[in-house]
């Protein structure tokens, strides 16, 4: 009997999803999760005040939640010092990326990244038929020049550079992003990831939503601790904000999502206090891994690169040693990259399995083939 045809872009892609989660690992080796510090989620949890919104919302799901997300706009415009129609509100960063290739990017259009950045952005270019072009890292930095460069070169449509980085964790202040900003031709729309912007130093370009190329992505789901929840917002002129509106899912942000939002926004002290203890693991890992012999990298994020000192095959024997024990971590893929792993930061009960495991993980990887 014949099937009903897929589109050729998706006949020619396979079925992936870009990240092994730990209940996909705890599945297939029935080994239970003990540390779960791969993933960049906060293991030090949302505010007290969300639970209990949360817990004062439930009663209420019955009803469909506000397609306009007016609320949520309002509070991060105030919180931003811009209009409630320079943010769109979607289900996380990753939502959001879906929806600026659909709204950018027609088949063979290039654009452009770094090679070995956040893999979900690559996935929904692929998906949309873009054609990707990679530039390498600048050792353990995405290189902006390198990518305005590419752009200007390929006639892009669409340049992403993260900042901070996933998943070296390394940062570029202000001056050079907005060298990196200036030097993109203006017909390129600037994809400026700033997903763990909480946890890194403050020397930012300020938000200027005249700018007609540029569009910045942040999220509810690394320092305030709502990752679950998915629930993220891109910030950028009334003409990109609203055109979110042509394609998105009006109902895809739910009504307890809203309501998490609303409530870590409003309380800027728990933030806070979170991105101390975020510093504070991250040290902890630094210490973990300088007193097993390995090089800690320089992190503004919620999670730290560790240096294996060998190659990407010794990084996955470590990765899968660690995993032997129950402590789920990632690692990079692309070469120039692979030889490290990632560490999310997590409180002392997660790090204490951490500072366990790491020594018997990494006699096992030197004692494989």
């Amino acid at each position: 009997m014949p099937h009903p045809p897929f589109t050729p872009i998706v006949e020619a892609l396979p079925e992936t999803v870009p990240f092994v989660g730990p209940e996909a690992i705890e599945r297939r080796t029935g080994i239970p999760t003990r540390a779960r510090i791969g993933a960049n989620e906060s293991g030090f949890g949302p505010s007290p005040k969300v639970i209990a919104a949360l817990r004062d919302a439930a009663p209420g799901v019955w009803t469909y939640p506000d397609p306009e997300n007016f609320a949520l706009r309002e509070a991060l415009a105030a919180h931003l010092g811009i209009g409630n129609d320079e943010i769109a509100v979607s289900e996380g960063i990753d939502g959001l990326m879906g929806l600026l290739v659909r709204l950018f990017i027609a088949p063979g259009d290039v654009v452009v990244t770094s090679l070995g950045a956040y893999p979900t952005f690559n996935y929904h270019v692929v998906g949309f038929g873009g054609d990707l072009r990679f530039v390498p890292y600048q050792r353990y930095h995405e290189d902006p020049e390198a990518l305005a460069a590419m752009a200007r070169q390929t006639n892009a449509r669409m340049v992403y550079l993260a900042n901070p980085d996933n998943p070296m964790g390394s940062f570029w202040p202000a001056a050079d992003i907005e060298r990196f900003i200036e030097a993109v031709p203006e017909t390129c729309l600037i994809v400026l990831d700033e997903a763990y912007m909480e946890t890194a130093p403050d020397d930012f370009p300020r938000i200027d939503t005249s700018r007609p190329n540029l569009l910045r992505l942040r999220t509810f789901s690394k320092a305030y601790g709502l990752a679950g929840l998915r629930c993220g917002y891109a910030i950028a002129n009334r003409r990109i904000a609203g055109a979110f509106n042509r394609i998105r899912n009006h109902f895809g942000v739910n009504k307890l999502a809203q309501v998490a939002a609303l409530a870590a926004l409003d309380d800027q002290a728990y933030l806070h206090q979170a991105v101390e203890s975020i510093a504070a693991a991250r040290t902890r890992i630094s210490r973990i891994a300088n007193a097993n012999g390995l090089t800690a990298l320089p992190s503004a994020t919620n999670f730290v690169a560790i240096d294996c000192g060998r190659n990407g095959a010794y990084a996955v024997r470590v990765l899968e040693a660690l995993g032997e024990q129950g402590v789920f971590v990632r690692k990079p893929a692309a070469p120039g990259l692979d030889q490290h792993i990632r560490i999310s930061a997590g409180p002392d009960e997660q790090l204490d399995i951490l500072e366990q495991a790491m020594p018997l993980a990494l006699r096992a990887a030197q004692g494989s083939p």
